[in-house]
């Protein structure tokens, strides 16, 4: 087990998963507070970095396309402040956070997980019921049904309908948009049948963000209703006639043929060292893994 305590917060790995908890320093933003502890499967991550600076540093997780919701939704538009997979780390604590990444590297490599997109969620989103006030409205999802409900500054145009539900079944997709310089942002759902290019201020199934403290907190709404929609890739895969079909789960191994698993894994790793694709460093620390293993 691996683990880094800071005041951002907390990620513990157990070789199966992390655990990510955010901090209670008053500078951990509203978002991360809100979504609380992640956990992570390994089969989940594409990576893992740390970027050093003087002062300090920040480790970074990469996750693999499509196994989050919560990426999925913004689009990769959520700010260093907001993004949970994001961890500052002071300069003292670097040599943890190098132990810290290269337990998590090993694990990658000894387990082989692939680095690329996956075709259903392996993170299940945020829990539901929840509602949101931001913006013009406030926006609210109990799992089946999403409703949207109007202040006093929404425009008089989309307030005459009075309060919008929206039933996840006629619903398609959902975006979430940060404001930006001049530009507002928006949390906005596609409706089955019912196109639209209005700006959000008069589309009656968006709610505007005008960039104020709670709006990040709308993105949890888009994570939650992303995670009970259909996979945008299987329901890419849906409409060719020619996809492949879905494999069948591989079956759960004994004790034994892991252990005959892990010495295949060894010579493996030995053969890719002496062709030179492995350096004398990297076979070192893939081998330690293997052995703790064993």
């Amino acid at each position: 087990m691996a683990e880094i305590i800071q005041k951002d917060g907390s990620w513990i790995f157990d070789g199966d998963a992390l655990r990510l908890t955010p901090g209670r320093d008053k500078n951990v933003s509203l978002l991360r507070r809100e979504l609380g502890e992640l956990v992570v499967p390994l089969g989940a991550l594409a990576g893992i970095s740390l970027e050093q600076g003087k002062k300090s540093g920040r480790l970074r997780l990469r996750l693999r396309d499509g196994a989050d919701p919560l990426l999925h939704a913004t689009g990769g538009r959520l700010t260093e402040p907001h993004d949970p997979y994001q961890l500052i780390v002071e300069s003292d604590r670097y040599g943890v956070a190098e132990y810290f990444t290269d337990e998590v590297r090993n694990a990658l490599l000894l387990d082989q997980v692939p680095s690329g997109p996956v075709t259903e969620y392996l993170l299940p989103g945020p829990a539901v019921p929840l509602s949101v006030s931001a913006g013009d409205g406030t926006a609210s999802f109990d799992g089946e049904r999403i409703r949207l409900e109007w202040n006093w500054k929404t425009e008089d145009a989309k307030a005459a309908a009075g309060a919008r539900t929206l039933a996840l079944t006629d619903v398609t997709g959902v975006e979430w948009h940060p404001a930006v310089g001049l530009e507002n942002g928006c949390l906005r759902f596609a409706v089955r049948n019912a196109p639209t290019r209005t700006p959000p201020k008069y589309d009656p199934n968006a709610v505007e963000l005008w960039g104020f403290k709670k709006d990040p907190l709308m993105a949890l709404v888009a994570a939650a209703v992303q995670a009970r929609l259909p996979h945008p890739a299987r329901a890419a895969a849906d409409g060719v006639a020619d996809a492949p079909p879905e494999l069948p789960s591989p079956p759960v191994a004994s004790a034994e043929d892991d252990h005959d698993a892990l010495l295949r894994r060894l010579r493996e790793l030995g053969e890719l060292h002496r062709t030179g694709v492995l350096t004398d460093d990297e076979f070192a620390l893939a081998k330690q893994a293997i052995l703790k293993r064993m």
